[in-house]
């Protein structure tokens, strides 16, 4: 669950992140819907700002001139050696354009392929699909992991029922002949694997937040701080399902293990 959590927690933060590039044309620049020698009219400008702002796709629009990505690039690339060789008018002036649903960009993408004056139109999930096809294989991974590992403990606990309900025949057809009822015969397996499975799920929980406190609060957050982890609620959310998983397995196991034996 931990695991899910955080691979959830970096995807929704890069999701965050994806915005579309519109740039536009210059009269150096060739492609899209640019015409040879000609840079973006004003009126093109107006007509693709107006389609964006009208987009309920779209939530918001910022235009940036040639001048404001020459002094971002300068930034961007201070130790660059052709800064000096470069111009404001080198530069294309863009729309940065922000979605409501980072996942449908299709539509706003195929809108503004085919405006006047768009050279072309960059999507970061391009940059960004491998990291979440990487993030979402260890997802399923730990899921498979977590499922093989709760059905051997099912298969465990089961098993460690049966064999103490089977050393304790003698005891059950005794109580069956004098008329107790099922749940008094099988209270005692029910109260003992509850016992145990609480044991184990409180050394779990233990396990969890020493992971949380050593690995991610003094290891992994200093190290990596561009990273968003995940924090004591998600630990918490982790620990009750254990609790919860640790009863289910303990129950569950018992009453089928220990129904042959109730039959006299």
């Amino acid at each position: 669950m931990l695991a899910t959590q955080q691979v959830d927690l970096i995807k929704g933060r890069w999701y965050d992140k994806i915005e579309l590039t519109a740039f536009l044309c210059t009269a150096d620049t060739q492609g899209g819907t640019c015409v040879p020698g000609q840079a973006t009219t004003d009126a093109e400008r107006d007509a693709i700002r107006a389609a964006l702002e009208s987009n309920p796709q779209v939530q918001t629009v910022y235009y940036q001139s040639q001048e404001d990505v020459f002094e971002e690039f300068k930034v961007t690339y201070a130790d660059s050696p052709i800064i000096g060789s470069l111009q404001a008018t080198d530069m294309q002036d863009l729309f940065r354009i922000k979605l409501k649903n980072p996942e449908e960009y299709q539509e706003v993408t195929a809108q503004l392929s085919v405006m006047p004056g768009v050279q072309s139109v960059q999507d970061l999930r391009a940059f960004l699909e491998p990291l979440f096809e990487w993030l979402n294989w260890g997802r399923w991974m730990a899921v498979g992991a977590s499922a093989l590992l709760l059905l051997a403990a099912a298969l465990q606990i089961g098993n460690a029922i049966r064999v103490a309900a089977f050393t304790r025949r003698r005891e059950i057809g005794i109580m069956r002949l004098v008329g107790a009822s099922r749940t008094y015969i099988m209270l005692p397996s029910l109260l003992e694997s509850l016992a145990v499975a609480l044991g184990g799920a409180a050394l779990a929980c233990a396990t969890l937040a020493a992971i949380q406190q050593f690995a991610v609060v003094e290891k992994a957050k200093p190290a990596l701080q561009g990273f968003v982890w995940i924090g004591w609620n998600h630990v918490a959310i982790a620990m009750l399902g254990v609790v919860v998983v640790a009863v289910l397995l303990s129950m569950i196991p018992t009453l089928v293990a220990t129904r042959r034996f109730l039959k006299v």
